[in-house]
């Protein structure tokens, strides 16, 4: 026989505060008489209830029998049963138009335990502008390959245009550098998050973008542009070999691939004025030898075709190759070889027979070639079955949902697909109307995305520049309403930034009243614009509501039960307690309406369970990749892309501690663009003996 005693110190102080953690009943004994017989063990428990404001205590464990006595001493970190919420609206309006937005949240809000910590307003009124400062990365491109060498000259042919048509340009530069405008995304709004970046797998991605950005200013300094273009250019017509082609690295063969993209390259720079290609200049004799080449791959092409089927004529031979060829010829008129012309007719007509079941890249190049060659009730038809297929939404614009998933070549690009998209409509049909809203669907990627392919940033740049030359002029900054009543930025101490009109206001506390939560845009120029609201506050874990965003979760506990037919999962309720011991299968479903980049996925645990994979590791399923890290609190899943659609997450732990406890919650946010943020509901487990 002997008794077991247990006291608890407040860590901080050493304290005794034992009787705070009794509760009523017997439970208040902190002696316990045990039993044990010789060379056995035996188990002494105590039923605590933690009390508010205690954030870490020292536990001391005596047990006396007789002369014998041991005992020992921890400390323990006690996890508050109330956090730090972020709710998220996202705002957003299109060009010439007004918005509404009620954040019911917190227009609605009952709870007598919430307390308002902080409120947020953030806007960006052209956001157009950061589009434009992605181009330092195809001018910084460390490689002296062929394709990032056009890219440098590309970058520095644009920038220089720019800045000639934008005079106050060189000015809103300057004061970049002296803002918070060239942070990456990554690193901007760190207060905002659930993680601070130096937890994640990205801080290295986050540096990169901030060093392209601050590069920005070099990139348009006009003399410098004037010395890179003609530098990228020497070396260039130096990788041009004699039949005309473009190799990929000094010393390999030609490839046609990266000729066609130079090609089609200069053809975009001459179609915005950019350059101006004269007779017996360096680059028309190139883009002339260039050209042949490509007449002389297509003439190849159907000499193969013919080796192997005699009915060529009427059978579909239209591939990506000789699509991309005569898309990029299209741009220039310069006179063919008589021995290619049969060629060039015959994939021609290969496109006005075959084009409908060919992928969304080739249509939209289908309809700019052959309108450039006087095909234009063929290419017309194209452009009226693609508008058919187009997805039309207020917030995302006009979209195609086979240009959502990203696939591995380049015909898959969701970026320079769409990008074509909008040169065919602007070419073809003259749809300005609806090349504005495919416009905004290329900004909607830029909010959330970081384009990390110099193609990618080259296409989008052009495409914007289409018809919307006007959008880089503007200044104005969307009129933004709370509860009637006009937020005019500077009179807030906001400081708005050149070019982009992004600022952001903060209001504390009391400050803080659901009125605010009726909101009014108004933008009185082109362009989409985008911002937010985000609402902080403290509340109790088992207090928290859901929130429905464009990101939706919801999370639920199985208990994995065995059975003679294997093992069963039994959902856990209120009503169907767990015991110690049981494994439980953590299973959370999250939905997404967009692509994403960077996203955080944080799912907490009741203090009751254990993990059973305690090691961090890379995973893939179901399409997506992704790490997951096994924390003391919470398991972590850093997504680096996220196509938009329905994930399914999964991962056992074990109840280890008798008790009822607060579950906490799940909460998922891009890291790039945190507006994008939502969390499930709070609960509690039980856990029996």
């Amino acid at each position: 026989m002997g008794t077991a005693d247990i006291e608890i110190y407040d860590a901080a102080t050493m304290k005794v505060i034992t009787p705070l953690f009794m509760t009523a009943g017997a439970n208040t004994i902190i002696s316990k008489d045990f039993a044990v017989e010789q060379g056995k063990n035996t188990a002494v428990s105590w039923t605590i209830k933690v009390p508010q404001g205690i954030d870490a205590i020292v536990y001391k464990v005596s047990a006396k029998a007789g002369s014998f006595s041991d005992g020992e001493q921890a400390a323990l970190i006690v996890l508050p049963n109330r956090m730090m919420v972020t709710e998220t609206m996202p705002l957003w309006v299109n060009g010439n138009s007004k918005k509404s937005y009620t954040f019911e949240k917190l227009l609605n809000n009952k709870s007598t335990t919430l307390k308002n910590y902080n409120l947020t307003l953030e806007m960006s009124s052209q956001p157009v502008w950061y589009a434009v400062q992605a181009l330092p990365y195809m001018m910084e491109y460390p490689y002296e390959c062929a394709e990032q060498l056009f890219s440098r000259y590309y970058a520095n042919s644009l920038a220089s245009y720019i800045a000639n048509e934008n005079p106050k340009i060189k000015t809103i530069f300057d004061k970049w550098k002296n803002s918070d405008a060239l942070l990456s995304n990554l690193e901007k709004n760190q207060e905002l998050k659930s993680v601070i970046l130096e937890e994640t797998p990205w801080v290295r991605d986050a540096q990169d973008e901030t060093e392209q950005k601050k590069r920005i200013a070099l990139l348009f300094d006009l003399n410098k542009m004037a010395d890179e273009q003609q530098k990228a250019l020497d070396k260039l017509l130096q990788m041009q070999t004699p039949n005309g082609g473009f190799t990929w690295f000094p010393g390999m063969l030609d490839n046609r691939y990266i000729t066609q993209y130079i090609v089609e390259g200069f053809g975009h720079l001459a179609k915005l004025d950019v350059i101006d290609i004269k007779n017996k200049s360096k680059i028309d004799e190139m883009l002339r030898k260039a050209v042949a080449y490509l007449d002389d791959r297509l003439r190849e092409d159907l000499e193969n075709i013919k080796k192997y089927d005699k009915d060529y004529l009427k059978n579909n031979h239209l591939y990506y190759d000789n699509t991309h060829a005569l898309y990029a010829r299209s741009f220039f008129d310069y006179k063919m070889n008589d021995n290619n012309k049969e060629a060039f007719n015959y994939f021609l007509q290969q496109q006005k027979n075959n084009w409908l079941n060919q992928s969304l890249y080739s249509k939209a190049m289908i309809a700019l070639t052959l309108q450039r060659n006087k095909e234009k009730n063929t290419a017309d038809k194209i452009i009226t079955s693609l508008k058919q297929n187009a997805i039309n939404s207020e917030e995302l614009g006009m979209y195609w949902k086979a240009n959502e998933n990203a696939g591995w070549y380049w015909y898959q690009a969701p970026v320079e697909t769409q990008a074509l998209l909008i040169e065919a409509f602007h070419e073809v049909a003259n749809d300005n109307k609806s090349v504005d809203e495919m416009k905004v669907w290329l900004i909607k990627q830029k909010q959330t995305t970081a384009w990390k392919s110099t193609k990618a940033t080259a296409e989008a740049c052009y495409a914007l520049l289409l018809q919307g030359k006007d959008w880089t002029k503007s200044d104005k900054l969307v009129e933004v309403k709370m509860n009637n009543k006009i937020i005019e930025p500077t009179k807030l101490n906001a400081t708005v930034e050149p070019g982009t009109g992004y600022y952001k206001i903060n209001w504390k506390g009391d400050e803080i009243k659901p009125e605010m939560a009726k909101i009014e845009l108004k933008k009185s120029d082109k362009g989409p614009a985008y911002g937010a609201v985000y609402w902080q506050y403290f509340e109790d874990l088992d207090k928290i509501t859901g929130a429905t965003t464009a990101l939706q979760l919801s999370k639920k506990l199985f208990r994995v039960e065995n059975t003679n037919a294997g093992k069963k999962l039994m959902e856990i309720t209120d009503k169907t307690p767990l015991k110690v011991g049981d494994e439980v299968k953590v299973r959370i479903e999250l939905r997404t309406d967009r692509n994403l980049e960077y996203v955080h996925l944080k799912d907490m645990r009741a203090a009751g369970f254990e993990p059973v994979n305690v090691l961090s590791q890379y995973k893939y399923q179901d399409g997506l990749g992704y790490y997951e890290s096994t924390k003391d609190v919470a398991t972590h899943f850093f997504i680096d892309w996220m196509n938009k659609g329905i994930y399914v997450f999964e991962y056992s732990v074990r109840a280890t501690v008798a008790g009822n406890f607060s579950n906490g919650i799940t909460l998922i946010e891009s890291m790039y663009a945190p507006e994008f943020k939502s969390h499930s509901k709070g609960e509690r487990v039980t856990i029996t003996k």
